[in-house]
């Protein structure tokens, strides 16, 4: 029998997508649709399941199974799926505040015992559907309607949370870049275990512009650069500049200034079980350093959900029992008359 082929549309609902106008989110989706469609898992096997927020809306426009949960739970009950369902494909949609404020526990535990699910961040530095509160990673001093003489308190950083629980993929993209995002994504679907995909997105009436000082068309050049796993770490509008090793740290060097050839930038290695560099690829903050976009740490490591279908299958031939019924019967019983 012919394998069946998929398009994007294959995964689009019947459904009104209900975001603003000028959303990041809408990009998002569109480009999960597309990585979808690249991986081939059919929608019947695939499961959404997100949170409470603007992005967890998600699950409504996609032609899968889906959930839509509480606040901050998304991780929890993503987890118990895979583990019920080991062979389906499941996706976690989550916004900063769902997935690092109330589900912060949940996001580093999924992440520590290395479920196989897709964590989708979309990270906008705002709570929108609540009308325009700061978020976990909102910038200290930031002005909102809950910190209206500016925050006090540090942010999270997406990638330091991930790298401190022992991730094994991290990757991160922006709503404006379309193909970044069906790379990473598709990346992120052909990993085992957890993976983490950080979109930096755009907020267009609590947050607009947020990320312009990065993502700007007249800056990105210089103050990105895409990584690829086995390529030179170039950036630049003529690709004329790279990273290199100074001492313990990293250094933005341009090509042809200070004695520094093409020969000494760095070739990007996202396999390597060791995280010392890729930390310090994902903690680069995109002002003395490029902010890094791509695919920064894709390893592989034994999944939480397989160990457990292998520990439940060999307990259940050694016991001789499949059942919670059958392991109760398996002792001693006797009956009262």
């Amino acid at each position: 029998m012919e394998e069946q082929q998929y398009t994007a549309a294959s995964y689009k609902s019947d459904q009104s997508v209900r975001w603003c106008p000028g959303c990041g989110d809408h990009a998002i989706l569109n480009t999960l649709h597309k990585a979808m469609a690249t991986l081939g898992v059919p929608p019947h096997m695939t499961a959404v399941i997100s949170g409470i927020g603007c992005s967890s809306r998600l699950p409504y426009y996609m032609n899968t199974y889906g959930f839509h949960t509480i606040h901050g739970r998304a991780a929890a009950i993503a987890t118990g799926f895979k583990n019920a369902n080991p062979e389906m494909t499941v996706w976690q949609i989550s916004g900063d505040g769902d997935g690092l404020a109330i589900g912060g526990n949940h996001f580093i535990h999924a992440i520590r015992r290395n479920i196989d699910i897709n964590i989708i961040l979309f990270n906008n530095k705002i709570y929108g559907l609540t009308k325009g509160q700061y978020s976990p990673t909102s910038a200290r001093g930031f002005v909102s309607k809950s910190s209206p003489y500016g925050t006090v308190e540090n942010p999270f950083i997406p990638a330091e949370l991930c790298f401190g629980a022992r991730g094994n993929f991290f990757a991160r993209s922006i709503d404006v870049e379309l193909a970044t995002s069906q790379e990473v994504l598709v990346a992120a679907g052909r990993h085992k275990g957890t993976s983490v995909t950080e979109i930096l997105q755009n907020c267009v009436i609590f947050n607009n512009g947020i990320h312009n000082p990065i993502t700007d068309k007249a800056v990105r050049a210089e103050r990105t650069i895409h990584l690829r796993h086995g390529e030179k770490m170039l950036f630049g509008k003529d690709n004329n500049r790279g990273l290199v090793q100074d001492g313990f740290l990293l250094k933005a060097v341009t090509l042809g200034e200070d004695g520094y050839t093409i020969d000494d930038v760095l070739v990007h290695d996202a396999h390597t079980p060791s995280n010392f560099l890729h930390q310090q690829l994902a903690m680069m903050d995109g002002e003395t350093l490029p902010l890094a976009i791509g695919v920064i740490r894709d390893v592989e490591a034994p999944s939480y959900d397989e160990a457990l279908t292998e520990q439940v299958a060999a307990v259940r031939a050694k016991k001789g029992f499949d059942t919670l019924r059958d392991m109760i019967l398996a002792g001693e019983t006797w009956t009262v008359e």
